[in-house]
């Protein structure tokens, strides 16, 4: 977290200036008994409906309006509304990494002292997660739920293969991947062993490095613990990590970014594993039901992307948006979401057992090692710019043939890639010496 606040008053201004007409005609009118919900998440409406519906039993006259759209849309949408202002009661959902622009331009109200104290109670939340709800110290957001990446591995092509259990370590993965490949008579692969991240939207190819990195010990950016910042990939973490994709790309020839990838890949059987987060399972529910396959946690830990909920609106008038964002943490709630939508709550205390049961794939990402370790995006404003730009690196990289088996060259590309990083983190002032 940053030691200081950092404030950004042009910035707030161009999208104010730009933007605000948008925002009067967005948001919902509001009462003291009605409120908004703003989500990125469609999935999610679902579950904010539940939410109300049992809210209701004391508040009987609360209406509760759920606005869930496309998660870029959101951005936009919540980008425009916070820096126009307006008093309507609006409950917003947003990554701890993306609140942090506006909680620099005090956009977002502090949490009120009930609220501060059930994020802040360990028995709650672990220190990860009322720490990515909080800013200088100051609770400000509701922890709700996060994005976890683990194993999913075809069950039937692993029998086919040999192959009894899941991989345990990163060797394990790229041996797995050589075993998994199916080929046709010309030896090109037509089912990939291991579907890697290697094209798509540019930020996510970047995450996704990040998770594989941070098996190795490494890490996209380390922090020096005084808000600043410096990338943290040009070492053996990272040539190890690099070189496994590119190892894979054009030696072993296991998956290429020409082949189908993720979810859907996997869905239709043209993967037989890959890294993603809990909603796949409900995915797969939907789309491939009789598919057979398995999940487990990752060598080391994984990505966790914390999503919370902020409460805007005008001064003193916004308790009923903060018992919702309570409400959404009472153990019935939480076990309705890993159940029917299939995110996973932050909360700890809570019995999901019931879940897991009729779900085994869920126990990947709630029964994991003691000593399994999380790591999420810092809530620094130029994140996304820096994700973007690593990803745009790595897919030239996955594109070049002349990398693969070459430390020096290997060496020589992440060095180049971290002081693109470093300069952006100078630029913002935000560069650990």
């Amino acid at each position: 977290m940053q030691s200081s606040r950092t404030k950004a008053p042009a910035r707030a201004t161009l999208i104010a200036g730009v933007c605000g007409a948008f925002f009067m005609s967005a948001m919902a009118s509001a009462s003291a008994e009605t409120l908004t919900v703003w989500s990125g998440y469609p999935e999610m409406a679902p579950f904010y409906e539940h939410v109300a519906e049992g809210l209701k039993k004391k508040h009987p006259d609360l209406q509760v309006k759920v606005e869930a759209i496309a998660l870029r849309e959101h951005e936009k949408r919540v980008a425009l509304g916070l820096s126009s202002g307006g008093s309507d009661i609006t409950v917003i959902e947003l990554a701890g990494s993306t609140a942090t622009r506006y909680l620099e331009n005090e956009l977002l109200p502090k949490a009120p002292d009930d609220v501060a104290s059930f994020v802040k109670d360990p028995q709650n939340f672990g220190t990860f997660f009322s720490d990515t709800a909080s800013y200088d110290g100051t609770v400000y957001g509701m922890p709700l739920f996060r994005g976890q990446g683990a194993l999913y591995y075809n069950t039937e092509m692993f029998a086919a293969a040999g192959l009894t259990e899941p991989p345990k370590t990163m060797d394990e993965y790229s041996e797995y991947a050589s075993k998994l490949v199916q080929r046709d008579a010309s030896g090109k692969a037509t089912v990939s062993g291991w579907s890697m991240r290697l094209s798509g939207g540019g930020q996510g190819i970047a995450e996704k490095f990040w998770v594989n990195l941070h098996q190795y010990g490494g890490a996209l950016l380390e922090t020096d613990g005084h808000g600043k910042w410096k990338a943290g990939f040009a070492n053996e973490a990272g040539r190890k990590t690099l070189k496994q994709y590119l190892d894979n790309i054009f030696v072993a020839k296991t998956v290429s970014p020409e082949m189908p990838a993720d979810a859907d890949a996997f869905e239709r059987g043209q993967t037989a594993m890959f890294i993603r987060e809990s909603w796949v399972i409900g995915d797969i529910a939907k789309k491939a039901p009789n598919l057979k396959y398995a999940t487990a946690p990752l060598p080391k830990g994984s990505i966790g992307l914390p999503t919370n909920l902020y409460v805007a609106g005008e001064e003193g008038k916004t308790q009923i948006g903060w018992e919702f964002a309570k409400a959404t943490n009472e153990p019935e709630n939480l076990v309705w979401l890993l159940k029917n939508v299939g995110w996973l709550p932050n909360r700890s205390n809570v019995d999901y057992s019931s879940v897991t049961k009729e779900q085994p794939a869920f126990a990947a990402f709630v029964d994991y090692p003691k000593d399994y370790s999380f790591f999420t995006l810092p809530s620094i404003g130029p994140v996304e710019e820096i994700l973007t730009r690593v990803a745009a690196q790595l897919v030239i990289a996955f594109g070049d043939a002349s990398l693969a088996g070459d430390d020096a060259k290997i060496d020589a590309f992440l060095a180049k890639t971290a002081d693109e990083v470093n300069t952006i983190l100078t630029r913002e002032g935000l560069l650990a010496k």
